[in-house]
């Protein structure tokens, strides 16, 4: 009863430390219950979850799509439309641009037209990137039509794990948001005709798959609610329990200020906001961009096949994080994040001293290369944006997940630029500097990242929060 005296006055504080207490209640009550079991969906009523996942991820392979295409069609595109070296590189870099204003949208977009009508409207600018840069005859159309796609990818690598999050039983939760970052290591290595591929698949998919039942919870569309956590638990799963644990934990919610951005900083949200910012900091500056920009020239230098390399590569990076989706569930986020983050140490080390490596043992320097790119794909990759979908309270998920993926895009142009003067100032210096904050990431983890494996995410936002 004082909980709920509480929560009728309205204090800000008392009703966040309120909605924790009554949400750990009904948490414990709830696990201890048959009934909550049977919520779990069996694998035949998962259809529609998977079905979803496929659609949603599709937007994962775009991505993958957009980044990946130019480097492999830089000679053709130069020479089909006579563009300079700084046109061209012009034309690659606006990618990054239009993926930040993408990400400053990704967080209104979503909560004000929904999770589909977000991934609808990403989808729309893919699609007319890509046209654009199909009949573009200059420079200008060129530009135009990657920086369009790059606001698709800035709005999908937000919304995409965030749907799958929010539609999937908490079991498979890690697992199904992994194959975000398995599509986009895939779509990396297509031709920038097959873009359009994945965007047909998106709009005529999204017309058979639900929108995210938090989402229809919290905008007041109780029976549109229920029928897609229905449909995606299954027609024959009892959802009560489910539904009257996102209603009480969305009604609490509703009862605070809406979140601004400023609100972000907060006491109350500011570990959780720490930690999903936190995660794509050193995400991006751990040197994932720098370390694909120098890849090909390394295995050139050491006298192996930049072509042979470049393919194991890939194959790797499809692999692990293919195994990844797999053994997240399992064996849970930090871990995954902890063996990562110590392996890119240790391929940043071997790399580091480039020319010691080269003149000595030039297959180390290949083996650090590799060392780090499957590091990077077995944890630091994917589970960052596992943990960003799962950790924001949903009044104020818009907002960080915005700058969450803003960080994120603005940290993988920063590295992309400082690269080369990185670079040209010392090789062993850069890759020293790249292992020192991967450690620093080290940290990061064992200190302030929570285990999220096995928990609805009103469990872990309550625990967040507590």
């Amino acid at each position: 009863m004082a909980i709920k005296e509480d929560i009728e006055r309205g204090n800000d504080t008392v009703l966040e430390s309120a909605a924790v207490s009554l949400l750990q209640e009904e948490n414990d009550m709830a696990d201890k219950e048959d009934g909550y079991t049977d919520q779990t969906s069996s694998k035949a009523s998962l259809w529609m979850v998977y079905f979803s996942t496929f659609v949603a991820v599709c937007g994962s392979f775009e991505f993958g799509s957009c980044a990946g295409y130019s480097s492999p069609t830089q000679t053709a595109i130069r020479t089909d439309l006579s563009l300079s070296l700084a046109e061209y590189s012009v034309f690659g870099s606006i990618l990054t641009f239009g993926a930040m204003i993408g990400a400053i949208t990704s967080g209104p977009i979503p909560d004000f037209i929904g999770r589909k009508g977000a991934m609808r409207t990403a989808t729309g600018f893919c699609v007319g990137g890509w046209l654009a840069i199909y009949f573009a005859k200059g420079a200008l159309l060129l530009d135009v039509g990657r920086l369009a796609t790059g606001y698709g990818m800035g709005v999908f690598s937000y919304v995409v794990p965030v749907f799958i999050a929010e539609i999937a039983p908490k079991n498979l939760r890690g697992a199904l948001t992994t194959i975000n970052q398995l599509m986009i290591c895939t779509g990396v290595s297509v031709a920038f005709i097959i873009g359009l591929i994945p965007c047909a698949v998106l709009l005529f998919g999204l017309f058979f798959i639900p929108e995210s039942p938090r989402w229809l919870a919290k905008i007041g569309r109780e029976k549109e609610f229920e029928a897609a956590l229905q449909d995606l638990r299954g027609k024959d799963t009892n959802i009560s329990k489910e539904a009257d644990e996102i209603r009480d934990y969305i009604e609490t919610l509703e009862r605070l200020p809406k979140a601004k951005m400023m609100d972000l900083f907060q006491r109350r949200y500011l570990n959780s906001v720490i930690i999903g910012v936190g995660l794509m900091v050193f995400q991006q500056f751990g040197g994932i961009n720098g370390i694909c920009f120098y890849v090909s020239n390394i295995f050139e230098t050491a006298g192996f096949s930049a072509a042979v390399g470049t393919i194991i590569y890939a194959i790797l990076q499809v692999v692990i994080t293919g195994l990844n989706t797999t053994v997240i569930d399992k064996a849970g986020r930090k871990p995954l994040l902890l063996v990562s983050s110590t392996g890119l140490v240790l391929g940043c080390i071997l790399s580091g001293d480039h020319n010691l490596a080269l003149d000595a043992v030039p297959i180390l320097a290949v083996t650090g290369i590799l060392i780090y790119i499957s590091a990077f794909s077995a944890g630091m990759g994917a589970v960052p944006w596992v943990i960003m979908s799962e950790i924001f309270p949903i009044n104020i998920k818009g907002a960080a997940g915005s700058l969450a993926t803003l960080v994120n895009w603005f940290g993988a142009w920063a590295v992309s630029y400082t690269f080369n003067f990185l670079m040209s100032w010392s090789a062993y210096g850069t890759f020293i500097l790249y292992a020192a904050i991967n450690a620093g990431a080290i940290l990061f983890v064992v200190t302030l990242v929570p285990e999220t494996k096995g928990k609805t995410l009103e469990q872990i936002q309550a625990a967040i929060n507590a």
